[in-house]
C-alpha cells in the first residue's frame, strides 16, 4: 500500500482548482490507484503542498466524503472508504461524461478559432506525448491499470 496521493495543479486555466483537485483524487480512487484504507495527507498538509487555500482543499474533500470515496475520521485523518464496485463504476462514468462534455467544448472552442480538424488532431496527438513523457504522469497512471477490487 505504498501508494502516493498525485495531483498536479494547472494555473491560468479555466478549470478551478478544486476541480482539478477533486477530478484527479476522485480517478486515483475509481481506478483503485488510491486503494480502501489508504490514508491520504491532511487538508493542511496537501494545501501546504499544493500551494493553496485550505479551504479549497477542505471543500474537495468534503465533496469526496458526501460522494462516499473518503472517510474523514476526526483526529485520526482521511482515508479511502470501503466502497461498492458498482458505486465505482457509476463514479467512473460521470468523470467520463465530464471528461466527454469538456472535450466538446474544446473541440468547439478549436474550430471557432478556426483550427482544422487535422490540426486539432496532430494537437491532440502531440498533448498525448508531453504527457506520457511526463515521468511522474506516467507513473501514477501505471498504477491506476491494476484492477479493481
Amino acid at each position: 500500500m505504498g501508494r502516493n496521493l498525485f495531483v498536479r495543479i494547472q494555473r491560468g486555466t479555466s478549470i478551478p482548482i478544486s476541480r482539478q483537485i477533486d477530478a484527479q483524487i476522485r480517478a486515483q480512487i475509481v481506478a483503485g490507484a488510491l486503494p480502501v484504507g489508504h490514508q491520504l495527507p491532511s487538508v493542511r498538509q496537501l494545501a501546504r503542498e499544493l500551494a493553496v487555500n485550505v479551504n479549497t482543499v477542505f471543500r474537495v474533500y468534503g465533496r469526496l466524503s458526501s460522494d462516499g470515496l473518503i472517510e474523514l475520521r476526526h483526529g485520526d485523518g482521511t482515508y479511502v472508504s470501503q466502497r461498492r464496485k458498482s458505486a465505482v463504476t457509476s463514479q467512473l462514468a460521470k468523470r467520463r461524461l465530464e471528461f466527454s462534455q469538456d472535450l466538446d467544448a474544446l473541440v468547439r472552442r478549436a474550430l471557432m478559432l478556426g483550427i482544422s480538424v487535422a490540426e486539432l488532431t496532430e494537437w491532440l496527438n502531440k498533448s498525448v506525448q508531453r504527457v506520457q513523457q511526463d515521468d511522474s504522469f506516467a507513473e501514477a497512471i501505471s498504477s491506476t491499470k491494476e484492477p479493481l477490487s
